[in-house]
């Protein structure tokens, strides 16, 4: 039997399969339009529930199968899930004890949109343990004070995400998408991402129309996917060039960026090619590399 005062989450890793970006308004926040994807690989966050008067506990560890691990050597209390937990006490008005264990498997400064996905995961969860009831809107809310990523991982599966991440336009079906992620060593911090970018398109304007097209392909082609940020992420971490050309040079596909970098994919036609695909990456590109395919919650 389960127990009611301890759950699983899954935090998945979200694939933008386009992505466009424009000039910094006002606040420097730039206004995007991407089609966002989430996958079957993922995070785990394990929470249970504690007793009343109890401080909330958290950790936070590599999974035995994460593909690419690097130091976890941020304050707890800045940590995505963690403030997400905060949040949602500061919303309910009252505390809300938990043992927080995060597995993780996402890495992180990869693109893949894992701590915004962890604090979702979180959102969902404490909703859940503590039979809060709040509905899907008050945790869109909650969720954009989080980050811009945040609101559609929520909810996941695919949307067009516009605006500041706020505006969300879902799908009622996943595209049929098979994929092999590779991960480079280097990370690509948003920030720095973000400043190169504005270096180099300082107009630029969003193409939402793009976006809109792409995501209304029946079928996929492996070059048909844009990332604005890609240039950026390769002005700000040099070395991602060679990986991109390692990667292609073992494929025989276009290698295309995901979010802020520095995780690389390319489509397949089927989860047997990716697996194959998958292969080769980790052979004769040397890189970790995993298939994956579209999954929601």
């Amino acid at each position: 039997m389960s127990d009611p005062r301890e759950i699983i989450v899954r935090a998945p890793a979200k694939l933008n399969l386009a992505l466009s970006v424009g000039a910094p308004n006002a606040d420097r926040m730039h206004p995007i339009a991407s089609w966002m994807v989430t996958t079957d690989f993922a995070d785990d966050l394990h929470l249970r529930r504690l007793d009343e008067g109890r401080d909330s506990l958290y950790a936070i560890i590599w999974a035995p199968d994460a593909p690419r691990t690097s130091l976890i050597d941020w304050p707890i209390q800045t940590d995505l899930a963690v403030r997400a937990h905060l949040e949602l006490e500061r919303h309910v008005g009252r505390k809300l004890p938990l043992r927080m264990k995060l597995e993780k498997r996402i890495p992180v400064g990869g693109g893949l949109g894992g701590g915004s996905s962890n604090a979702a995961a979180m959102l969902r969860g404490v909703n859940e343990l503590f039979d809060l009831e709040l509905d899907a809107t008050t945790l869109a809310e909650i969720a954009r004070k989080l980050g811009s990523d945040v609101p559609f991982l929520v909810r996941g599966g695919s949307a067009i995400v516009e605006g500041l991440g706020e505006q969300l336009e879902h799908h009622d079906q996943l595209p049929d998408m098979h994929a092999v992620l590779a991960f480079p060593s280097i990370s690509c911090p948003t920030g720095p991402v973000y400043g190169k970018f504005d270096a180099l398109r300082p107009d630029a304007a969003l193409q939402t129309h793009r976006v809109r097209a792409l995501a209304a392909m029946e079928s996929l082609t492996h070059d048909a996917p844009f990332n604005d940020l890609a240039a950026a992420a390769i002005a700000a971490a040099p070395a991602l060039e060679d990986e991109i050309a390692e990667v292609q040079e073992a494929t025989a596909r276009t290698v295309h960026v995901s979010g802020s970098g520095s995780t690389l994919f390319v489509l397949c036609a089927g989860r047997l090619e990716a697996d194959l695909i998958a292969e080769l990456v980790r052979t004769r590109a040397g890189l970790p590399a995993i298939a994956v395919t579209a999954r929601g919650h």
